[in-house]
């Protein structure tokens, strides 16, 4: 048994993820748009029309500019929250009935050989989640888009094989840049994005001898860097003593495909 996963675009400008096993494949949002989607599969030797479903994790435009267009081409069922449905309908456009599914927030649901956890993030959509990724003893645990890391979030993510997870922004970087103070208030709140630092110290409550690899994502392109991400957090788990494989994700490029178990 096996899980494999790629991070098919991460960033500001669009967001989406790709896991499979032998027997079933799910998309995680589609932030791109319907062609640059497709190019992201064949990055990676992946055919869309083969994917079981596309789990949503939230509203924002860069995680479902492509949703529809992907759904309706390769006829690929949709699962979201309630809220999400509603705040998202018009702008994914029409989609028949069979498409459209219900996935509550703190819920399991099981496709095929994989069972998906859902957990409730911080952010300022209107009800953002995110999941972990089971399969046997196999876990991927994927957080971004949160501003704080909650001690229930650690608790479902916890002991994870892999994790992707958000540095979204260096705090200096941030302050000092051209963003309204109002813009800058709201990504470094509790409802905003978590940075390199917060990455780190969360990482360090929740990795354990079994975790083996960490994608750092969601980077800012205006306030942030892959080196100084993975600088930072590197250097905060190595004062820890812990010493990982830690890997860049970026906005247009997907990761090569990473086997668990």
């Amino acid at each position: 048994m096996s899980l494999r996963f790629s991070v098919l675009a991460s960033g500001s400008t669009g967001n989406a993820f790709y896991i499979e096993s032998d027997r079933t494949k799910l998309l995680v949002d589609a932030g791109l748009s319907g062609k640059e989607m497709d190019r992201l599969f064949a990055e990676i030797d992946v055919d869309p029309s083969q994917i079981s479903g596309i789990l949503v994790t939230h509203e924002h435009s860069d995680h479902i500019k492509g949703l529809g267009v992907i759904a309706r081409k390769y006829q690929l069922p949709i699962y979201a929250n309630e809220k999400t449905w509603k705040r998202m309908e018009n702008s994914i456009g029409k989609l028949t009935v069979d498409q459209k599914f219900i996935f509550d927030s703190y819920s399991v649901k099981t496709f095929g050989d994989i069972d998906v956890e859902s957990f409730r993030v911080s952010h300022d959509a209107i009800e953002p989640m995110f999941y972990t990724f089971h399969q046997g003893n196999n876990k991927v645990a994927l957080v971004t888009d949160l501003g704080y890391v909650s001690e229930r979030i650690k608790k479902t993510i916890e002991d994870a094989d892999a994790y992707v997870f958000e540095a979204n922004h260096d705090v200096e970087l941030l302050r000092m840049c051209r963003y309204p103070w109002s813009v800058k208030q709201r990504i470094l709140g509790d409802s905003g994005h978590i940075s390199n630092e917060d990455s780190a110290l969360a990482l360090v409550d929740i990795i354990s001898n079994r975790t083996k690899r960490i994608y750092l994502a969601h980077l800012s392109e205006e306030n942030n860097m892959k080196d100084l991400a993975r600088m930072t957090v590197d250097q905060i788990l190595k004062e820890r003593g812990i010493d990982i494989e830690i890997h860049d994700t970026d906005p247009k490029q997907a990761t090569p495909l990473y086997r668990v178990g």
